[in-house]
């Protein structure tokens, strides 16, 4: 059958994601499930392995009003968008102001965390020891490769300096955390 393959993933793996019409994907799944070294994973398992590899969900942990700033995607913005007199894109003005001088105009960005207590999820807040609120968690799990818990968020300046002590609000209840740096687990991406 006729599909679209290409060699990347979501999971920071080596991997494949597979593009085929409605009408031949449950027969590629049928031909995938008859290989005796393929076993399913679940959505579950997938938003593990993305939240371990620091990836980003659309809608949790980056949305049209975040920056690639902001989350840490300044690697996304080509040269090309960069150069005088580029191709006008939308959010062109922020975008670029932002990348010539982080510094000045992103007053939060994203970072990782490790809660000590309850899982942090998405939604949690975070808080400096005092109490306020500096950021909030867009991600979190128990990582079940470091058997600890992890998330991530969008915290202010200064306080997303690697090492530095937090608080994050779960069902109420405060519990200290660290920012740490992502990826969480390295990354095994192919590159040729």
């Amino acid at each position: 059958m006729d599909c679209f393959v290409a060699r990347c993933g979501y999971t920071g793996e080596d991997g494949f994601e597979i593009f085929v019409p409605e009408k031949n994907a449950v027969k590629l799944w049928q031909v995938l499930m008859d290989q005796p070294e393929v076993m399913p994973s679940g959505l579950g398992a997938r938003d593990t392995l993305r939240l371990e590899a620091g990836l980003c969900l659309y809608g949790h942990d980056i949305d049209d009003t975040t920056s690639p700033s902001q989350a840490g995607l300044t690697w996304t913005v080509g040269k090309a968008r960069r150069a005088a007199g580029a191709t006008p894109f939308p959010g062109m003005e922020r975008i670029l102001k932002e990348c010539a001088d982080a510094k000045t105009h992103v007053k939060k960005v994203r970072t990782g965390l490790i809660p000590k207590g309850a899982p942090a999820r998405e939604g949690a807040e975070i808080t400096d020891l005092q109490g306020n609120l500096i950021g909030k968690v867009t991600s979190g799990a128990v990582s079940p490769i470091l058997k600890q818990n992890i998330s991530m968020g969008y915290i202010n300046k200064p306080f997303n300096k690697e090492g530095t002590e937090v608080m994050v609000k779960v069902r109420g209840k405060s519990s200290p955390a660290i920012v740490t740096k992502m990826p969480f687990v390295p990354t095994k991406y192919y590159k040729p």
